[in-house]
């Protein structure tokens, strides 16, 4: 089953080919250096740079993959959630392929590729990982925060999310209060490498509350009133403090969810997906956490752990095996603010 798949969601331009799980190719044009003199994402400059590269990322995701688009099967594209008028140019150039080509239109919500981008293989059919259900998925990006439960392929039960800040957001955040530049969450993991996490005690979010729901708008505020009482001189000799403060801050809030998920769920297999997914400090602790009781699985190539066309593709898949497509293109809209439990 090869598809072509689009993600235009936010600031990355990625058309990739896929058959099943297998990733053929994955074309990434980043705009991070388009949007860092502004410390972050304008929507209409994401949506012209997406204009301008959407026709060579196509081109060359099947120069990649060896193919042309009479060998594929159907067409896939991220139609929400994300920024609307980024999404708008994927969502246009899919329905354009799928009617000019005649072939099936697969929508696929961007955090179901999240997930999903933990079941995509190479061309060589690795990593072999067998994947149970229930199912257990912990999406930590830029702009969401949430634990979904799967009994089934294509079936979400969220069961706690965000309520303002995503965790990637809200270390982006933190990294423009310290004047780091953007993105700042791989800044901030840089420099906490040689900090100490414990100079600087924050309040773990949400840390006393019954839900599994996040919120990271009020560790924001207590930071910056932290960072806002040092001079310039003080904050300088304690960057690195700073920085592995806040960011154990956060990942002792989502490993606490998590764990918390796992005593009333009993999950079968975990995967966690998500920009954020790439914190090898993050990635370490939940291990240790989660230890060998259940297999937790991360995407094997940090190049799906971001934005990407890859795992749209994938989660294309399995929704085709479910008999979910478009076979009239016109049907499809962006949906900047559409969730898991109201999915096409």
């Amino acid at each position: 089953m090869k598809i072509l798949a689009i993600d235009t969601s936010c600031d990355e331009t990625s058309v990739a080919i896929t058959n099943n799980r297998q990733v053929l190719s994955n074309v990434l044009f980043s705009q991070i250096k388009v949007h860092q003199p502004y410390g972050g994402v304008y929507p209409l400059l994401a949506k012209r740079e997406h204009l301008r590269k959407i026709g060579p990322a196509f081109n060359l995701a099947l120069k990649r993959a060896g193919l042309k688009i009479i060998n594929l099967q159907a067409i896939a594209v991220s139609f929400g959630p994300g920024l609307a008028p980024a999404l708008e140019v994927g969502v246009n150039f899919a329905k354009e392929l799928s009617q000019q080509n005649a072939l099936p239109l697969i929508p696929v919500d961007h955090l179901e590729g999240h997930i999903y981008s933990v079941f995509a293989k190479n061309r060589g059919g690795n990593p072999k990982r067998e994947i149970a259900f229930p199912l257990l998925a912990f999406i930590i990006s830029g702009g969401h925060t949430q634990l979904v439960l799967m009994k089934n392929h294509i079936q979400y039960q969220i069961l706690g999310q965000t309520l303002d800040d995503a965790a990637g957001e809200a270390l982006d955040k933190a990294a423009r209060l310290l004047g780091l530049g953007y993105p700042g969450g791989p800044i901030i993991e840089r420099l906490a490498k040689k900090g100490g996490v414990n100079k600087y005690p924050l309040p773990i979010p949400m840390i006393k509350q019954a839900s599994l729901d996040f919120s990271y708008s009020g560790v924001k505020t207590a930071f910056k009133r932290l960072v806002n009482a040092l001079n310039e001189r003080e904050k300088l000799a304690n960057l690195a403090d700073l920085c592995a403060s806040f960011q154990q801050t956060i990942i002792t809030s989502l490993l606490k969810k998590l764990e918390q998920a796992l005593r009333q769920y009993h999950p079968k297999t975990i995967v966690i997906g998500g920009g954020v997914a790439q914190n090898y400090e993050l990635r370490q602790q939940i291990r240790t956490l989660i230890g060998k009781k259940t297999p937790v699985y991360f995407p094997a190539s940090k190049l799906l752990t971001g934005d990407n066309a890859a795992m749209i593709g994938v989660a294309a898949y399995f929704k085709w095996q479910k008999g979910i497509f478009l076979k009239n293109p016109n049907k499809l809209d962006r949906l900047p603010r559409t969730n898991l439990d109201n999915y096409i």
